[in-house]
């Protein structure tokens, strides 16, 4: 059975957004500013990591600029790069954004919802309170090293390529091809679909 998971506001990082600046950003989707497709991946193996996905979703939807166009199911996924059991295992999702910001504003958005949770960078493939890393953003493709877009790592991570097709199974990764492909010839070995566990979609 599945559990939806609610509460109220989550975002420890603004105030509720006006009335009028949410009808702004809603008119930014269908007007001149040309709003982009843009996929997020989050990630948690500290605390509760329900809540703290579900607060990373209400903040991208909090932030001017962004709406939050579909959430994925939540996969639990054991760690990379570390030694099997010296570390929680992760929950994983996907959000599928348009958004009016360039890459490197959305960027500052993610590290700041992420500092906002407390996000640690001492240790590579350390724990981590939460992880949000822009997967792609509309067909670019840059080698810039502060954002490379698409994300230089997901088309070999089942972690991010199964919950993308779960959302979106027609998705292509810029210069990779097709998700599905791409997930078909990855392992899902330690990458579970969690059916009792659910993220809720912003209104």
């Amino acid at each position: 059975m599945t559990r939806p998971f609610h509460q109220g506001h989550t975002d420890p990082t603004v105030q509720p957004v006006p009335a009028s600046v949410v009808e702004q950003v809603d008119a930014a989707d269908t007007t001149l500013h040309n709003p982009k497709r843009a996929v997020v991946s989050v990630g948690a193996n500290l605390g509760n990591r329900l809540e703290t996905l579900q607060g990373a979703v209400d903040a991208l939807a909090d932030t001017p600029g962004v709406r939050v166009k579909a959430v994925s199911p939540v996969y639990e996924t054991e760690p990379w790069g570390v030694e099997p059991g010296s570390q929680p295992s992760y929950f994983n999702a996907v959000v599928v954004l348009r958004t009016t910001l360039p890459p490197s504003s959305l960027l500052e958005r993610a590290h700041a919802v992420e500092e906002a949770f407390h996000r640690v960078r001492d240790e590579r493939w350390g724990p981590r309170t939460l992880d949000v890393d822009i997967v792609s953003y509309a067909d670019v493709v840059s080698d810039d090293p502060r954002l490379t877009l698409p994300h230089p790592r997901a088309h070999e991570r089942a972690f991010v390529l199964a919950p993308w097709h779960d959302v979106d199974p027609g998705a292509e990764l810029p210069g990779r091809g097709r998700v599905g492909d791409l997930l078909d010839a990855v392992t899902r070995e330690g990458v579970t679909l969690r059916k009792d566990l659910e993220l809720r979609l912003p209104e």
